[in-house]
């Protein structure tokens, strides 16, 4: 090939790998996030069914099984050159998960196989999320990776808007027609999410390369694989130990960023009385916002510090959080001021810990640490659920509160909170790292 063919088949495969993060969206922005889970919530479970506890009891065992699995999935699609592969595979079980979920009548005996399809779904998300990422430089150069990696990010935001856009006035209040009985117009979103992952996938199944194989490749089992992350996690404290130190506290405080949204659309069903057409709406002004925040962040970002950004950003979380507890009786407008503040300090704190990273590792094992960020983050990804559904469960046992489902507020702002303090501990600023034996 001519270097001008290379330059553009490099160019295609930097489009097709950037459009995944479009391609991907319905499954947080749907089934994670604003429909499925409120669907669940509002229609399928019967009344005083603690549908709100048992939603982050499916996330606990999504991250359990998540945290077990993490390394030996990154690992294994880096050593045997199917990287790509395995992302496409994750892809399209995602798209078969979502169009089964079509099935999911809103009656009360489909509610287990509804929280079944929820967890399954949310780990090979995160499954399919490990291949992804470490894709990123096999189409960039150093030049443009984070340019690159901006403009999927930035694709996702508005893929997660058009697609609320249209699961709105398309399925569940059409512009033309009258609105499906039995909740036939969500279930519909569904099966159209599905096919929008299963077309959008396909620049990337196309367009980006595999990676080769490891030379000298030999197939380890499980624990070896274990034995391995171990050995990298210990080389890493004694070289950066402020990377280290970064990467146990955003394990915790990126947990609590998740549970944020895929908690919050539960809290404005069940603690707000929000409708599936509401949630929607709000999901709409959550993505505007967390865009505005991310990209308000970034520009913070180079003024003053990652770690100053994110601490920053979590604090104002914990601030959010709590405003919305002691404001809640005042009804859907807290939700809204307070959730929307929420979403905003979500973005720029998701940002600037991918830039942290970026900045204070050290040279050469770049592809190794984040790698070892992607699989920390998972390694506690049980932590959110599991709160959540302590917190709510305390309130109903020790308290007597009947509709306890704000109370579960209180799980995430703690995860964030221990995440913000164990970060306030790393050095903002660490020499270009520590590279002493």
């Amino acid at each position: 090939m001519t270097t001008a063919e290379v330059t553009k088949a490099r160019k295609r495969a930097t489009w097709a790998w950037a459009l995944w993060d479009w391609a991907e969206q319905p499954y947080p922005t749907i089934m994670q996030t604003f429909v499925f889970p409120t669907y669940l919530a509002s229609a399928v479970a019967a009344e005083g069914s603690h549908v709100d506890a048992q939603i982050g009891v499916a996330t606990a065992i999504a991250g359990f099984l998540l945290a077990i699995t993490a390394p030996v999935v990154g690992r294994r699609s880096d050593e045997t050159g199917r990287r790509k592969f395995w992302l496409v595979v994750n892809t399209y079980l995602l798209v078969a998960i979502m169009a089964v979920s079509f099935f999911i009548e809103p009656k009360p005996e489909f509610l287990l196989a509804g929280l079944v399809l929820y967890a399954l779904g949310s780990v090979i998300q995160e499954s399919a999320f490990i291949n992804y990422y470490a894709m990123l430089k096999s189409v960039t150069t150093e030049k443009n990776i984070g340019k690159i990696s901006g403009y999927a990010w930035g694709l996702g935001y508005v893929g997660g808007i058009l697609l609320l856009v249209v699961t709105l006035f398309g399925f569940i209040k059409p512009i033309f027609g009258e609105p499906l009985p039995d909740g036939l117009g969500v279930r519909l979103t569904f099966v159209f999410a599905a096919i929008w992952t299963a077309v959008f996938t396909l620049p990337l199944v196309f367009r980006v390369p595999e990676i080769a194989a490891k030379p000298g490749y030999q197939k380890e089992s499980i624990a070896q694989s274990y034995r391995s992350l171990w050995k990298q996690l210990t080389t890493l404290r004694r070289q950066a130990p402020e990377t280290f130190k970064f990467l146990i506290s955003s394990a915790i405080y990126r947990d609590g960023l998740a549970g944020v949204f895929t908690f919050g659309a539960v809290l404005g069903t069940l603690a707000f009385g929000f409708t599936q057409s509401e949630v929607i709406i709000f999901g709409i002004a959550a993505n505007i916002f967390a865009g505005i925040g991310a990209g308000l962040g970034g520009w913070l970002d180079d003024k003053l510090g990652s770690r100053t950004v994110i601490l920053a950003s979590l604090i104002g979380l914990v601030l959010a959080g709590t405003g919305l507890f002691i404001a809640a009786p005042i009804g859907p407008l807290a939700y809204w001021i307070f959730g929307l503040i929420l979403c905003l300090f979500v973005g720029p704190a998701q940002a600037s810990s991918r830039t942290f990273v970026s900045r204070f590792t050290p040279k050469g094992r770049e592809g190794e640490v984040f790698g070892l960020y992607q699989t920390t983050g998972r390694a506690v990804s049980f932590l959110s659920g599991t709160l959540w559904t302590v917190s709510i469960s305390v309130a109903h046992t020790a308290f007597g509160v009947k509709d306890a489902t704000i109370y579960g507020i209180w799980g995430l702002m703690l995860i964030l909170g221990v995440g913000a303090w164990l970060l306030s501990r790393v050095h903002p600023r660490p020499a270009v790292l520590d590279e002493a034996a």
